[in-house]
């Protein structure tokens, strides 16, 4: 018997939404990331898009979008190592306080 998360590949490719799944799955490996290296930020930063060589995350505040920064290394490395991660070389961060989404002000 086959487990679903192993049949999930094929059918998103099948669907056409692979791209989709592997950011869905680059932005669960980003909670995760920050949950494990600055546990202090955890549930204040989302994946908001890859644009190599840049990852952009959101902040819920400025003291959170600094300390993401000053762990910009160790965050990216991290991130390289993840499932479906990517080598990166630059954190880009938008302080985005909560429940405000990207055309609001």
């Amino acid at each position: 018997m086959r487990r679903v998360g192993d049949m999930l590949g094929a059918v998103a490719a099948q669907l056409g939404i692979e791209d989709e799944l592997r950011l869905a799955r680059q932005m669960a490996a980003w909670q995760r990331l920050v949950e494990e290296h600055v546990p202090a930020a955890s549930g204040d930063s989302r994946l908001l898009s890859l644009q190599p060589p840049v990852l952009v995350v959101s902040a819920t505040s400025p003291v959170v979008a600094q300390e993401l920064r000053l762990r910009q290394s160790e965050l990216l490395a991290a991130f390289a190592q993840a499932p479906d991660g990517e080598r990166l070389v630059e954190l880009r961060v938008v302080v985005r306080p909560p429940g405000q989404t990207a055309g609001s002000r």
